[in-house]
């Protein structure tokens, strides 16, 4: 027993020097290799992204337009020699660089990039360069955006904008119709075939009874009701059987005359059809806010529009709230995406109090929801076109942006355009030989 521990005590010494010596082999290993080990320099350990570097450099001298001015100068222009002053001022110390710039020729040419000029601080910029390129145009190039026009490639292309004297508006605060007409105008004509601004209630009642005001095609025309939640309404119509329960039968009417014509209406903001206006037929009756031209329809007008639209006959229609306070709604997808495309950016946030509920159109058979203009909110629809569907085929539509009081038509505009989406033709220069190609090149010297 003696012996054995002995010799198990041994082991352990034997065991622990062992170990002593592989640490003193491997800190020795360690402090050698050490000395003859070549670590990076900082500059590779950490480098600097020249190309960026060479890209925001050229974007800061273009921020006021200066670097595009200066390429297409003669080549002893003082603008040179300031642009030099700028760029070394833009870049640190330790940096060198060539700047060098290319006529881009168009044509059959071979040769794609002439040389023009090149300025430096340096005769090399050493192994370690890196370059970003700018695409700079003249001043004198102007680009052309050509829209496609609706109904160019099928039938209608006519919008009308309701711009009539002899009615007053509602729920348009701010702003007058006429003023609200000549900016839908500026907005969307260059979209359509044709565009007609309708001037009184009598071009009105010529196209209710599919007459041409121009020669423009009345079926599938848009029509844009700029007097917000009032109406106007002929001379003719001021009368039985269209005063029926405040004008509801004038409303049914125009929902009759959307549905033949495939008309698309579009109303604006607020309550469509809540009021009928015009400053002669109706100038004894007010709205109760001392509006005079105005003959309240209240909701029964929104109802019986849609029994017209939908090929109904005409009832005493539904007094009940046909819309909801839903406070702030937010623009859909596809019109944001729409936004981008056409270059109209209203703000993506709106206040809406008249929005539809859902529940109230489902008694509409074949009336679908072919555009959300608004994201849906509280089972209502905040701003939206309907489509009047016969099977597959489309019988009138109706645009109803439910908006608090002040319109904003670029809303207007943005939802007609993401429906039709008439496509945009590429940009064109009308100038030849008019694009530069500015190229920094940048290197670093010094330090480590």
């Amino acid at each position: 027993m003696e012996f054995r521990g002995l010799f198990g005590g041994g082991l352990k010494m034997m065991r622990t020097i062992e170990i002593l010596l592989v640490i003193i082999i491997i800190t020795a290993a360690f402090i050698i290799s050490s000395f003859f080990a070549v670590l990076p320099i900082p500059r590779r350990v950490s480098p600097l992204n020249l190309r960026r570097i060479a890209l925001t450099t050229l974007q800061m001298l273009d921020v006021d337009h200066d670097l595009s001015e200066t390429v297409f100068k003669p080549e002893d222009d003082p603008a040179w020699g300031e642009l030099q002053i700028a760029l070394s001022a833009s870049l640190p110390p330790n940096i060198v660089y060539n700047l060098t710039v290319y006529e881009v020729q168009s044509g059959s040419s071979a040769q794609l990039y002439r040389f023009i000029k090149s300025i430096s601080n340096a005769e090399s910029l050493g192994i370690g360069s890196d370059a970003g390129s700018y695409l700079v145009a003249s001043s004198n190039v102007t680009f052309n955006v050509i829209p496609e026009k609706i109904g160019e490639s099928g039938v209608g292309g006519t919008l009308y904008i309701l711009n009539c004297s002899d009615a007053r508006g509602w729920w348009i605060t701010g702003y007058t119709a006429q003023s609200l007409a000549q900016d839908l105008y500026n907005l969307l004509s260059p979209y359509f075939k044709t565009t007609i601004m309708v001037n009184n209630t009598d071009q009105f009642a010529r196209i209710l009874r599919g007459e041409a005001l121009s020669n423009e095609t009345v079926q599938n025309a848009v029509i844009i009701n700029t007097f917000g939640e009032a109406v106007p309404i002929p001379s003719e119509y001021c009368k039985s059987p269209y005063w029926d329960n405040n004008y509801a039968r004038y409303c049914h009417f125009l929902g009759n005359m959307t549905r033949l014509y495939n008309w698309t209406w579009a109303s604006i903001v607020g309550y469509p059809f809540y009021y009928v206006s015009n400053t002669v037929s109706l100038k004894d009756d007010q709205n109760g806010w001392g509006i005079w031209g105005m003959n309240q329809t209240a909701q029964r007008g929104m109802y019986a529009f849609l029994q017209g639209l939908t090929n109904r006959d005409y009832t005493t229609p539904d007094t009940s709230d046909i819309y909801k306070d839903v406070g702030v709604v937010t623009l859909s997808s596809q019109v944001l995406e729409s936004c981008n495309y056409y270059g109209i950016y209203p703000s993506p946030y709106q206040t809406s109090t008249r929005a539809i509920q859902k529940s109230k159109l489902n008694t509409y058979t074949n009336l679908t929801v072919g555009l959300l203009i608004f994201n849906e909110k509280s089972e209502c629809y905040p701003g939206a076109l309907y489509n009047h569907r016969n099977g597959t085929k489309i019988e009138g539509s109706l645009l109803a942006l439910g908006l608090t009081r002040t319109p904003d038509v670029r809303l207007t505009a943005i939802g007609l355009l993401s429906y039709y989406k008439p496509r945009l033709y590429r940009s064109e220069y009308t100038a030849s030989n008019a694009t530069r190609l500015v190229v920094l090149q940048l290197g670093q010297v010094g330090g480590v």
